[in-house]
């Protein structure tokens, strides 16, 4: 049986039907892919990342710098030897190798960075956002300077994707050539497939500032949460037009996570993850809520 988990800027991991670990600003939390190993990042200056066996209540395994300022992100490769975390006080990214066990082995390649974009209060420097592996190179999308850079995972840095410029690209997923992108920034969602981009709003509330966080593909609609309307986004993959609009019920959605038919949002200035059943895609309220202070992750692993 799967278990929820909701990392955020309280005082721990709540573990739902467990109780809490106590962790520092465990913002962001990801699942060795066949291990029972829970890796947190600390979001603190200097940032940390800690790796938690996950039999039963958690309990930290190892510890480690993520050797960069207010790490946001982690993910771990699909063949659960590679962990990558993006920091997002200073740009700089991270590659973990992992031992048998799910432990940190050796040092980590620091992939550090330089640049801006026209946004003076918020780019003027990189702020990696989200790490994926995907096709054979590490991904960081990087809201400072427009970009989802690329690496080899021995750290080469390859051609990055470039977005427009104050995109602030911070949440994305691949689907086949097709890239989704959530900008923070310019508050729309872009789809990139070779040279051809879509460009669509990725909330509707017409009069309202849109901070969008984070993205998610599922079949062939496009979910993104909208922090500012306080709604999900249902779009189609195809061409992003608008399936539905969804209240989340609470204030400030950063991060939801999907398991069947359900959907769990974690509303972050509310401090509650409200609970969906997903009806042809489109969420509908179901009236359960799990508290959580300043929840901003949920993971289902």
């Amino acid at each position: 049986m799967k278990t929820l988990r909701i990392g955020g800027y309280g005082p721990g991991i709540v573990t739902v039907g467990r109780g809490l670990t106590p962790a520092a600003s465990p913002s962001f939390l990801a699942a060795h892919p066949a291990l029972p190993v829970v890796y947190a990042v600390g979001e603190l200056d200097h940032g940390r990342l800690t790796a938690f066996d996950a039999h039963g209540a958690l309990q930290p395994l190892r510890e480690r710098p993520s050797e960069g300022s207010l790490p946001c992100h982690v993910a771990v490769d699909p063949t659960g030897s590679l962990l990558a975390v993006a920091n997002y006080g200073d740009g700089t990214a991270i590659i973990c190798r992992l031992d048998s066990g799910g432990a940190f082995d050796g040092d980590p390649i620091v992939l550090r960075h330089k640049g801006s974009g026209p946004n003076a209060e918020r780019q003027e420097g990189p702020h990696a956002h989200q790490a994926v592996f995907h096709d054979g190179l590490l991904h960081i999308s990087d809201l400072g300077t427009d970009e989802i850079r690329r690496y080899r995972y021995d750290g080469t840095p390859v051609e990055p994707i470039v977005l427009h410029p104050g995109t602030g690209p911070r949440h994305f997923a691949f689907a086949g050539s097709r890239l989704y992108v959530a900008g923070e920034l310019d508050g729309a969602v872009t789809l990139i497939d070779g040279d051809w981009r879509t460009v669509a709003p990725a909330s509707r509330h017409e009069g309202e500032e849109n901070y969008p966080s984070h993205l998610q593909l599922e079949g062939d609609l496009v979910y993104v949460a909208n922090r500012g309307p306080n709604t999900i986004a249902v779009l189609r993959a195809d061409d992003l037009s608008l399936v539905a609009e969804v209240p989340t019920g609470g204030d400030w959605p950063r991060h939801f996570a999907i398991e069947g038919d359900r959907m769990y949002v974690a509303n972050q200035r509310s401090n509650a993850v409200t609970v969906f059943t997903l009806r042809d895609g489109v969420p509908e309220p179901t009236g359960e809520a799990y508290e959580a202070e300043s929840p901003a992750c949920v993971l289902i692993a």
